[in-house]
C-alpha cells in the first residue's frame, strides 16, 4: 500500500518535470478555466498563492485577477513553529518568508473567511475533494473555521493543479479541509460540496 509520503513524493517528482513551455501553457489554460467557470463580483476578495518553481503558476490567474479590479491577497507565514499563515493584500514589494516563498510585507490582512475564494496550491487531489498539500498543515489550520460553519459558507476553496495529479483515493484526517472544485488544464471540476 502507498503512503500519502510516497505519493507526495511521486507527485512532486512528476511536477518538476514538466517542461517550462508546458508549464506556462497550463497555467494559461487554467486561467481561461478560472475565468470562464467560476463566478466572482467584480471587485471580490480572493487569495492565491506565489508559486514554488515546481506548482502550478500562478501569475496569469494574479493578472486576470487585477484585470477584474480583484482584491488578492498571498498567505504569509506569522508562526513557523505552529504552522500559523494569514493572507495579506498584494500592495508592497514581496519577499521572500520562512520557507523561501514570496510574502507580501504590508500590514493589511484579512482573516480567510473574509475572502470570497481561495486558490490553493496542492500536490495531489482525488474525486472527493480530498488535498494532499505539501505535509505541514497551513491551509488545514487557517481554514478550520469550515468544519464548524452551520450556515455562513465562507470562501469558495479551488485547487489548481496539472491533471496528472489526481489520484483515485487519498486517505484524509478529520482535520483536513476539502475542496469545493478543482481547476487543471483540462478544465474545473466542482465537488460534491461545492459552492455554487
Amino acid at each position: 500500500m502507498t503512503t500519502l509520503s510516497q505519493t507526495r513524493t511521486r507527485l512532486r517528482a512528476l511536477r518538476r518535470a514538466v517542461p517550462a513551455v508546458e508549464r506556462s501553457a497550463c497555467a494559461r489554460a487554467v486561467t481561461r478555466h478560472v475565468a470562464r467557470s467560476i463566478s466572482l463580483r467584480a471587485g471580490a476578495r480572493i487569495a492565491l498563492y506565489a508559486a514554488l518553481p515546481e506548482e502550478l503558476d500562478t501569475s496569469p490567474l494574479l493578472a486576470w485577477a487585477h484585470s477584474r479590479g480583484h482584491e488578492t491577497y498571498l498567505p504569509r507565514i506569522v508562526d513557523r513553529r505552529r504552522c500559523l499563515m494569514k493572507f495579506c493584500r498584494i500592495d508592497t514589494v514581496l519577499a521572500p518568508g520562512p520557507h523561501g516563498i514570496r510574502e507580501p510585507g504590508g500590514e493589511r490582512c484579512l482573516a480567510p473567511r473574509w475572502l470570497d475564494a481561495v486558490f490553493l496550491p496542492l500536490v495531489g487531489f482525488d474525486v472527493r475533494g480530498a488535498r494532499l498539500g505539501m505535509g505541514r498543515g497551513y491551509y488545514d489550520r487557517a481554514l478550520a473555521f469550515r468544519h464548524t460553519r452551520r450556515v455562513w459558507r465562507g470562501p469558495l476553496l479551488v485547487g489548481l493543479a496539472y491533471g496528472f495529479q489526481r489520484v483515485p483515493h487519498l486517505d484524509d484526517q478529520p482535520h483536513d479541509v476539502h475542496l469545493d472544485a478543482i481547476v487543471t488544464e483540462h478544465g474545473l471540476v466542482r465537488f460534491e460540496r461545492g459552492l455554487a
